[in-house]
């Protein structure tokens, strides 16, 4: 089979980027069991396994599709209405309540789905040969946070004080700055929060193989969050809030959620009764590029034989629990 994923954005992703890491992985899974992938993104991207074709905004998307590809997997991108092709979406955000969605839409956790009246989804996984072995018996030495710091709701101001309302805990924020003016002058004194800014790839991990947990307090319905798979990986329970796929992807084994302050600062103060080899086996066995992809082969399948993903077209529906104002 011959896949095109189409996404308009630099692949592979060297710091930030959740979708492009999931497609880059999605890609070379595909390739590993036999079909011939393509990408349809960004003019610099490059690609030791699959071909590369530049995505051109000034004309349609149809338009630059080749003849021999057998389905296409558009990300976060709507297809014209001249598509021939056998196709699917991966809607990988939140989007607002009056969007059209397309009846081959896939969303990327059971609560994503749910929240817009759909049952069609994938959870993302990892090539985690990327991310070498990890040492159980390494001391860990403070927790992190890994998001952009600079997104309200992703709330690291929210994790910097449920770290200090612990005695002694220290927080590495990984995606932010110490000094932000985007978050309306924000400045963090605290000795106990180091900042180390967008980093990616060894100096990412490096900081996650030394970390107790992943503070992970969101403001919002986290469609899926790869950060909570990569700390999983590297032997760190999730510490997080009661919001989107959390409560799907974090059971009592491997992190503790609240969305109470005082509850999750206690729990940071325990985290030594998590098993970091627990942790790290749930994000080898669950979260994996192989499950990603046969599940993305299934949906390949649907489509191509004239079905579409859903029996009606998703739309958002809110629900019944209010983001956290804390």
């Amino acid at each position: 089979m011959h896949i095109l994923i189409v996404h308009n954005s630099i692949i592979p992703a060297h710091k930030y980027g959740g979708t492009e890491r999931v497609i880059w992985y999605l890609g070379k899974e595909l390739v590993k069991q036999g079909h011939c992938v393509s990408y349809l993104v960004n003019a610099k991207s490059q690609c030791p396994f699959a071909k590369v074709i530049p995505f051109n905004e000034t004309i349609l998307i149809s338009s630059q599709i080749p003849s021999d590809v057998d389905v296409v997997h558009f990300n976060g991108i709507e297809p014209d209405v001249n598509i021939k092709k056998p196709y699917v979406i991966t809607q990988h955000g939140n989007l607002k309540e009056n969007t059209h969605f397309d009846l081959n839409t896939i969303f990327v956790s059971k609560n994503h789905a749910t929240r817009h009246n759909s049952m069609a989804f994938v959870h993302n996984g990892i090539d985690w040969d990327d991310y070498g072995k990890v040492d159980f018996k390494t001391p860990r030495k403070h927790f992190h946070f890994l998001a952009k710091a600079a997104w309200r709701i992703k709330n690291v101001a929210g994790a910097i004080k449920t770290i200090t309302n612990t005695k002694q805990e220290k927080l590495v924020v990984l995606g932010g700055y110490r000094l932000n003016f985007k978050m309306g002058f924000r400045f963090t004194l605290s000795p106990r929060i180091s900042f180390k800014g967008m980093v990616g790839g060894e100096d990412k991990y490096k900081w996650m193989r030394n970390s107790k947990g992943l503070l992970f307090p969101v403001k919002w319905h986290e469609p899926f969050g790869l950060a909570l798979i990569e700390s999983l990986y590297f032997g760190s329970p999730v510490f997080g809030t009661l919001y989107g796929s959390l409560p799907e992807l974090i059971t009592k084994d491997i992190g503790f959620l609240s969305n109470k302050r005082s509850e999750l600062s206690e729990a940071l103060e325990n985290a030594s009764h998590f098993e970091p080899q627990l942790c790290h086996q749930a994000a080898v066995d669950l979260y994996n590029a192989k499950i990603m992809a046969n599940k993305y082969l299934s949906f390949y399948d649907l489509v191509l034989n004239g079905s579409p993903v859903n029996q009606e077209a998703p739309k958002v529906f809110p629900p019944d629990n209010p983001l956290v104002k804390d």
